[in-house]
């Protein structure tokens, strides 16, 4: 399979390099307007690949089987658009699109050409998700009770996109991955615009059937934290990605209520458990390259990819409906 990748900026470095180390693929062509990147990306690759700064070239060669966009969300839809109508299936980055209707036209427009639309959830992709996921779905962790999610930090201020559409579509595609779909029933978010058109930081809140979430997401943190709580009814799950060994540990803490004959009126209450905690074996991947290759992969079987263009409209339709919240 030959595969382009149009964008080098902030992100495209890394989707370039993952696509490098993929044998299974033949990385053709870099594409990007701007000169001084298209350098940076020559000194990497040398003369791996070819370089273009017109992305109608990409379009245009009939040898590239898959584009690969790692551009300005406010893009997505053009490009991915143009991928589509020439016949190439199409990988792009979070969010999905600006718009729900977007990237409804874009699954129709697939959908009608046969081919294949990867959005890069790339958290679902991640080893210590893909553990939790296995001990939700085993029962281990028993049933959901709330999902604490925050991600904060001082930058990326983007322009196109506010904090909540930058980082908190991680943890809205994570409680899509682990809930298998289920879509909230409330939603309710407050956010502030600072140094940028769009939000910095934003709380918002989500109600599911049988459990709550709440996402912090913020661009003007003085520290910087990757964290994420699934508690369950059994057992409980902590997920900090910032620390550098043992970033899942496990918790065998909840409640259990106490009651029955010959129990005392002061024992007839609920009381707290506190067991052992573990940090699981967990095998080093990286989320990119197995994002990546879970794409190619599909194309290739013609399978739908666990973060398609459905996954994407369902968490794009999370974030307008908090965004509308939000200017109520």
């Amino acid at each position: 399979m030959n595969v382009a990748l149009i964008g080098y900026g902030y992100w495209g470095p890394n989707v370039a390099k993952q696509l490098a180390a993929n044998k299974n693929i033949r990385f053709k062509t870099i594409c990007d307007k701007r000169a001084d990147r298209l350098d940076k990306a020559r000194a990497v690759h040398l003369q791996q690949v070819i370089y273009e700064k017109d992305h109608n070239a990409i379009f245009a060669d009939l040898e590239i089987d898959a584009v690969c966009l790692a551009v300005e969300t406010s893009a997505h839809f053009e490009l991915a658009s143009l991928a589509l109508n020439s016949g190439k299936h199409v990988y792009v980055e979070k969010p999905f699109t600006s718009t729900v209707a977007e990237a409804e036209a874009l699954r129709n427009l697939a959908m009608s050409k046969g081919l294949t639309i990867h959005v890069d959830h790339i958290m679902i992709y991640h080893p210590v998700i893909r553990k939790i996921k296995e001990l939700y779905d085993s029962g281990e962790l028993g049933n959901l009770l709330y999902i604490d999610a925050q991600r904060m930090n001082l930058g990326q201020i983007k322009k196109d996109v506010s904090a909540m559409w930058d980082l908190a579509v991680h943890d809205l595609s994570i409680i899509d991955y682990l809930s298998n779909g289920l879509e909230p029933y409330f939603i309710s978010a407050v956010g502030e615009k600072h140094y940028n058109p769009k939000e910095s930081l934003t709380f918002l809140t989500l109600r599911y059937d049988g459990f709550i979430a709440h996402i912090k997401s913020n661009w003007i943190s003085p520290v910087k934290e990757r964290k994420l709580i699934v508690a369950g009814s059994k057992k409980m799950a902590v997920f900090d990605d910032m620390r550098l060994t043992e970033k899942l540990m496990i918790f065998d803490k909840g409640v259990d209520i106490v009651s029955g004959q010959g129990v005392e009126y002061a024992d007839y209450v609920v009381k707290t458990r506190t067991g052992d905690a573990w940090a699981p074996y967990i095998e080093e991947r990286d989320a990119l390259y197995q994002s990546l290759d879970h794409f190619f992969n599909c194309v290739e079987s013609r399978k739908e990819s666990l973060s398609g263009a459905d996954a994407g409209i369902r968490v794009l339709k999370i974030l307008e409906k908090a965004d509308a919240a939000m200017n109520l």
